[in-house]
């Protein structure tokens, strides 16, 4: 069945195995939320520097989507350079944490949501910016995420994105560690890929890619940092499905909300 850029219908509800799903991604997130919230960022310039970077492409005259936000500590940080933020993501364990962090620290612009980023609901045309910060690798098909989060950006607008490319580390580790973690419950699906495919994914939705970075200050830094626009006039509509990007494998960069 071929991918369409066609938004779902107001009110429509995604497929059995969609809700199936989601609900698998969230009871795991539900169930490591206060545990996740408690971890501190493992490299906090590397952190500071992305957070720096994203917030030279913010500006006041701006609508943002996060998708994938965790408790909500980076939308915390770069609400206030934007119009509103919208951040969301599927646990809703995760989402009381963030609304309990924004209800101490109260900033206007933002606000917080269930939302999978597998699922349609982004909505079509409403945002100039769409962040992913470590969620793209913990989706089910990568190229259908991309999709949707492109549809909710305006033409021109940018999709900023960083993501451990989880095929650049030790093949013992996402490859034999991490499935056994995975099997007692302590790590997520994943997706492996590396860099360079990652950027080719974006591309094939017919995005420019503006910039690809890596920021981190710790020994080998597989977190890549990408920088994407929709071109002002977008065309580009997949004629067939679109082959889904890397195997399935736990993973354990669970801060998702830390670029």
């Amino acid at each position: 069945m071929p991918i369409t850029t066609t938004a779902e219908p107001a009110g429509a509800l995604p497929p059995p195995q969609a809700n199936a799903s989601t609900a698998r991604k969230a009871r795991f997130w539900d169930r490591i939320a206060p545990k996740y919230a408690a971890d501190p960022i493992a490299d906090m310039p590397g952190y500071e520097a992305t957070l720096q970077r994203v917030q030279a492409l913010l500006s006041a005259e701006q609508d943002v989507l996060e998708i994938g936000c965790g408790t909500g500590t980076t939308a915390l940080r770069l609400a206030p350079f934007t119009r509103r933020l919208l951040a969301t993501d599927v646990s809703t364990g995760m989402i009381a944490i963030a609304q309990g962090k924004l209800a101490a620290q109260p900033v206007p612009q933002l606000s917080f949501a269930v939302a999978d980023a597998d699922a349609p609901g982004l909505g079509q045309g409403n945002y100039d910016v769409v962040l992913a910060f470590s969620v793209l690798h913990l989706v089910g098909d990568l190229d259908h995420t991309l999709q949707l989060a492109m549809q909710a950006l305006r033409p021109g607008g940018l999709l900023i994105s960083k993501t451990p490319c989880i095929a650049e580390m030790n093949p013992l580790i996402p490859w034999l560690a991490l499935p056994l973690m995975r099997a007692i419950g302590k790590a997520p699906h994943v997706l492996s890929f590396e860099g360079a495919a990652l950027h080719a994914a974006i591309a094939r939705q017919g995005m420019d890619i503006v910039a690809a970075e890596r920021h981190g200050t710790r020994g080998k830094d597989i977190r890549l940092f990408i920088v994407a626009r929709k071109p002002p006039e977008f065309p580009y509509a997949p004629s067939r499905l679109l082959p889904k990007l890397g195997d399935r494998g736990p993973d354990n960069f669970i801060n998702r909300s830390n670029p």
